[in-house]
């Protein structure tokens, strides 16, 4: 039997008949599936084991069904299968920290111990606090602070298998973070016997950088491949290209160097440390010092912050009130304190003197960001990876949109596999095996030039032509790729699939507002103005004019209330210029219909979060806040100047001071924040970048959210902000294909044109 007789043809069909891809699918998916499970039998095929159902029901947290699904399906292909790597591969809000919390604790009980999680920074804390509240009994050592070399030291110790599962989590920054050094050398005063004399002796006399061991003169090569002894003046930027050695008695020529200020007394570091918590000052710092002892509250601080919670005084009541208390429990959990010092780099640490297989498990969280090649976050995430025994990768969108984003994160987790492939080093380097991975799998535009002036140079006696010819990398991945690289080891995970009434619904409201008859009068003369410079720039071959005009076509009608001035980048000439048309407190159109969308919210006992991408020259947000303000509502705005790392504890301060809207720039919030006291989310602007607004626009629409989540963006109709949100919903759904929903066109899934949103923009404009 062929594999064609496996699909059978329904009578509806008729010869000629075309349909989309889409539909197609829908048609014929239950032959498809059979055809498919019958030349590739899949790994896990749904059902699940009783042994590992029990282990899970023992978590103090259990998953959901679609989430026990994604947990088997992953110890299936990394215990049964031997498969080195996995990846999770859901949307956001499905819960992927839990997933992987469940996975490395069955992973713990099938024989690897010992779970490795690497995470953005500001997650750390997180990561251990999700931990405590799922795995009864487990350890979580914490590897992000100052101290992270004496805790690895102290693992150097450890042997056996413990019996409760052990997690380490260090956040990515630190993982490639090394030691501070300097080129040390001492100068040597070098006399020539030859030329000695009193008359010259100043010229028998010359100075030389010499080792600080056995002081022989430091000699670099000269232009004759001659050794010549390095000058004292040019000796700090030469050494301090590599860590190098003396050639004559081989101690090192650079010394360790600690950043910072002056050294300060441990009273100080604890000091400066215990201030940092909310409700403590300098007086109640001094106050407990004195009380209490440095050695106790550091170790408190360093160990268990919960002791240092419950602190009694000599009567035996507690030192804190209860809302201290909360406070300061909120912060601790996304803050270190530590009083040691080390600075070795944790990966090389890792490789150099942990076994091979020491950690059986390595999680890596937003594991997208490990994809580019000469990142030192990318090359000590290939380090570590190679160091575990196992790898599971947890992302929201697997692929940048090209090829070689997914290469190098396959190299990383399976290098032997991509060996077996044909991509493999070449001189050191796998810029090459890059290309051919683009070549096979992706998409590459050959980009042919024409140059009538070079003719006229090079061919003065002939008509030829000169074609210059380059290679460009575009958007896509193809059938064939996804087949080989992706569905083999990756686990898919939607939202709408974990079912039940686990999530509320979920609505986005794509609503444009009309400018008024002055605004959209001034935003065509701006718009013609601009529009005609631009295409005079382009004629003549200077893009520099692109940014410039997308950025303030798209920026003034929410700007208006102030002068805009256009000049060009680098003439610095007036290109256009419009006056304010608002005041300070004059509403405009979209303000207006922000402020009607809270007093829906409010009404209804609901908070609303704002978000606008003008938060940096062209500030909107105080003025949102001012407009808010005016109407009765209470307003925090949240800057960037608010660590990533304290950003949660700051919403939570906000919940309870019982703020009715937060207005933001969603960058700031795109990533580890759950926003479930906001179920009604505004964006004043889209922006570009398709990933933040898919991550921003789910802040509330997560597990544990009680509420339907309402999602609206606001456009001014008839301008550029219009056609910026039609682009991103096209760019919205084409991203959407490589995460496992199906687009209607092929064309789609290769989304051949490759063009950035913002050139999408610029010929939308001057078309």
């Amino acid at each position: 039997m062929s594999d064609t007789d496996l699909i059978e043809q329904p009578a509806t069909a008729s010869a000629g008949e075309s349909m989309s891809i889409g539909d197609f699918v829908r048609e014929y998916r239950s032959s498809l599936v059979d055809a498919v499970r019958v030349q590739n039998p899949p790994i896990y095929d749904g059902q699940q084991s009783p042994s590992l159902n029990a282990m899970l029901d023992q978590l103090t947290r259990a998953p959901f069904a679609a989430q026990r699904d994604v947990v088997h399906a992953v110890c299936r292909l990394l215990v049964d299968a031997g498969h080195p790597s996995a990846v999770i591969n859901a949307e956001m809000g499905t819960g992927k920290t839990m997933m992987a919390i469940a996975t490395a604790w069955l992973m713990h009980h099938l024989g690897f111990p010992r779970t490795l999680v690497i995470c953005p920074p500001h997650l750390v804390y997180k990561w251990r606090r999700e931990i405590k509240q799922t795995v009864p009994g487990a350890t979580v050592w914490i590897l992000n602070g100052p101290d992270t070399l004496k805790k690895l030291l102290q693992l150097r110790l450890v042997s056996g298998r413990a019996a409760a599962p052990e997690f380490y989590v260090m956040g990515r920054v630190r993982m490639r973070m090394g030691f501070n050094w300097v080129p040390v050398f001492v100068k040597r005063r070098l006399i020539d016997l030859e030329m000695i004399g009193p008359e010259r002796l100043a010229k028998a006399t010359s100075s030389v950088a010499a080792c600080p061991d056995c002081y022989e003169p430091i000699t670099v090569p000269d232009t004759d491949g001659t050794d010549r002894p390095l000058a004292p003046e040019e000796a700090s930027s030469r050494l301090n290209v590599r860590q190098m050695r003396c050639a004559h008695c081989h101690a090192a020529l650079w010394s360790l160097v600690r950043p910072g200020t002056a050294p300060r007394t441990r009273r100080e570091i604890l000091k400066d440390s215990i201030t940092q918590l909310p409700t403590i000052g300098d007086k109640t710092a001094d106050k407990l010092i004195d009380a209490f002892g440095e050695d106790m509250l550091g170790g408190m601080l360093e160990d268990n912050v919960y002791e240092f919670i419950n602190l009694m005084d000599d009567r035996g009541d507690l030192f804190f009130s209860d809302r201290q208390a909360r406070r300061m429990e909120r912060a601790m959990a996304n803050m270190e304190f530590s009083f040691g010092q080390g600075g070795y780099q944790p990966t090389e640490f890792i490789k150099r003197y942990l076994p091979r297989g020491f950690f059986g498990l390595m999680v890596a969280d937003e594991g997208h960001e490990f994809k580019n090649d000469g990142s030192a976050q990318g090359q000590a995430f290939g380090v570590l990876a190679s160091q575990c025994r196992k790898t599971l990768l947890l992302t929201g969108t697997l692929m940048g949109g090209y090829a070689d984003d997914l290469f190098y994160l396959l190299f990383r987790m399976n290098p032997a596999a991509m060996v077996h492939d044909g991509f493999r080093y070449q001189r050191g380097s796998l810029g090459s095996a890059s290309w051919a991975f683009m070549r096979t799998h992706g998409v590459v535009k050959d980009i042919y030039k024409t140059s009538s002036a070079a003719d006229e140079r090079s061919h003065r006696t002939a008509k030829g032509k000169s074609v210059t010819h380059r290679e460009a990398k575009a958007p896509g991945f193809g059938p064939l790729g996804v087949m080989r690289y992706v569905l083999p080891c990756t686990a898919f995970l939607k939202l709408r699939e974990i079912g039940g009434n686990v999530l509320p619904p979920y609505d986005e409201f794509y609503t444009g507002v009309p400018m008024t008859p002055e605004q959209e009068a001034a935003y065509r003369g701006l718009a013609n103005s601009l529009k005609e410079a631009l295409r005079q720039a382009l004629r003549a071959g200077d893009q520099s004019l692109l940014g410039v005009v997308l950025n303030a076509l798209l920026a003034w009608p929410d700007c208006c209330f102030r002068p805009e001035t256009v000049l060009h980048p680098h003439r610095k000439t007036t290109l256009a210029s419009v006056p304010a048309l608002f005041d300070e407190l004059t509403p405009m159109p979209k303000e207006r219909k922000l402020l009607a969308l809270c007093r829906k919210a409010k009404r209804a006992g609901r908070r609303a979060l704002v978000y606008t991408v003008y938060t940096g020259t062209r500030d909107t947000s105080a003025r949102l806040k001012a407009l808010l303000e005016a109407e009765g509502f209470k307003v925090a705005v949240l800057r960037a100047g608010v660590e990533a790392a304290k950003r949660e504890d700051w919403l939570m301060e906000q919940v309870d001071r019982q703020v009715d809207v937060i207005v933001t720039n969603p960058e700031l919030v795109k990533t580890g924040l759950d926003m479930l006291e906001f179920p009604t989310i505004v964006f004043m602007q889209s922006g570009y970048n398709v990933y933040t607004l898919q991550q921003a626009s789910r802040r509330s629409w997560r597990i544990g959210q009680r509420v339907n989540v309402e999602v609206h963006f606001l456009g001014y109709e008839g301008c550029a902000q219009m056609e910026c949100l039609s682009l991103m919903a096209k760019k919205i759904s084409v991203s959407q294909s490589t995460s496992g929903d199906m687009p209607d066109s092929g064309l789609d899934v290769l989304n051949q044109s490759g063009d950035s949103i913002e050139v999408a923009l610029a010929k939308q404009l001057l078309a």
